[in-house]
């Protein structure tokens, strides 16, 4: 997996944690929701990108 991806996956997935952090402490549902969806789609493609470098070796 390229760097660049990774890191961006990782990014987003940090994104989604911290409005998700956010929403709990504002009691703020809809950007708790937010934060889980982005967060969840960031490990989403960190591991599509991980399958791909299995079946790349």
């Amino acid at each position: 997996m390229g760097i660049r991806k990774k890191s961006r996956n990782i990014g987003e997935m940090a994104e989604g944690k911290a409005k998700e952090t956010t929403g709990k402490a504002l009691g703020n549902e809809s950007l708790e929701k937010k934060g889980k969806m982005e967060k969840a789609k960031g490990k989403v493609k960190q591991a599509v990108e991980k399958g791909k470098d299995t079946l790349r070796h």
